[in-house]
C-alpha cells in the first residue's frame, strides 16, 4: 500500500481499501463502488479492466460483499453510495436519489425501456442545501467519449459536484476512486478528499486528472 498522488487536497493510495484504512479517516463517503451484479460490457478504448470474450468486468463485482465490508467499516456516518435496484440495497439507507443520465443503455432488449438511471443511496446526516426533488438530471458519458478516460462505468464531474455540494464539512472519502471523478469534483470545489483504487491503470489515470486538470486526454481514445 503506497500514496500514488499527492497535492495540498487529494491523497490517493493504490491497493485495496479494505486493508488500507486511511480514507476511514475522512469525514464523508461518496463512492461508487462494485454493485455485486456480475458487470460484463464492451470497452473499445485503451486502459480498460479485465476482458473476458470480449467483454469488461469490474473486480469486486459478483456479490455486494465488498461494498457491504466497506460500509460496515464506515458505519453510521454521512455517506452517498452508488448502486442499482438490481441489487439488494444497504440496509440503513435512509433515502434514494435517482440519477438520470440522459442516455439509454442496453439492458433487456426484448422491452420497449431501456435503462437511463442510476440510484444513488443516502445514509447518514447532516447534509445541506435547499431541500429539493430526488431526481438529479446530470448528462451521463457516451461510449465514446474521451471523458470516460477508460473506465467502464465513470460518472462524470459535474454529477459528483452536485452531491459533494450537498455533503456536510470535512474531508471526502471515495474508497473505489476509480478514474478519479469523485477526487477530482472535491478538488474543484476546494473540499479535502482520499481516494484508494484497485488498479494501479486507473491511479495513473486518476493522476493524471489531478494533476493537469479533467481533459481530454487523447492517449485514452479508442
Amino acid at each position: 500500500m503506497s500514496i500514488y498522488y499527492q497535492d495540498d487536497l487529494v491523497t490517493l493510495y493504490h491497493g485495496d481499501c479494505l486493508t488500507q484504512t486511511a480514507w476511514l479517516d475522512a469525514d464523508v463517503l461518496c463512492t461508487d463502488p462494485p454493485y455485486g451484479i456480475g458487470y460484463q460490457g464492451f470497452g473499445g478504448r485503451k486502459g480498460e479492466p479485465r476482458r473476458t470474450e470480449g467483454r469488461i468486468s469490474i473486480a469486486g463485482d459478483d456479490t455486494t460483499g465488498v461494498r457491504d465490508a466497506a460500509l460496515h467499516a464506515w458505519g453510521n456516518r454521512p455517506a452517498l453510495i452508488f448502486g442499482t435496484w438490481r441489487a439488494e440495497r444497504p440496509r440503513d439507507a435512509r433515502t434514494l436519489l435517482i440519477w438520470d443520465k440522459g442516455l439509454v443503455g442496453m439492458g433487456a432488449l426484448d422491452l420497449p425501456w431501456g435503462p437511463s438511471h442510476e440510484e444513488i443511496y443516502v445514509l447518514g446526516t447532516g447534509f445541506v442545501g435547499k431541500r429539493g426533488k430526488s431526481v438529479i438530471h446530470i448528462q451521463g458519458l457516451s461510449s465514446n467519449d474521451p471523458e470516460r478516460f477508460g473506465h467502464p462505468t465513470p460518472k462524470p464531474v459535474p454529477l459528483m459536484e452536485t452531491l459533494i455540494a450537498h455533503c456536510p464539512p470535512g474531508c471526502i472519502a471515495d474508497p473505489f476512486a476509480g478514474s478519479g471523478s469523485t477526487l477530482v469534483a472535491a478538488k474543484l470545489l476546494g473540499r479535502k478528499a482520499v481516494g484508494v483504487e484497485l488498479e494501479e491503470k486507473y491511479c495513473e489515470i486518476a493522476a493524471r486528472r489531478l494533476s493537469q486538470g479533467v481533459l481530454d486526454f487523447g492517449e485514452w481514445s479508442a
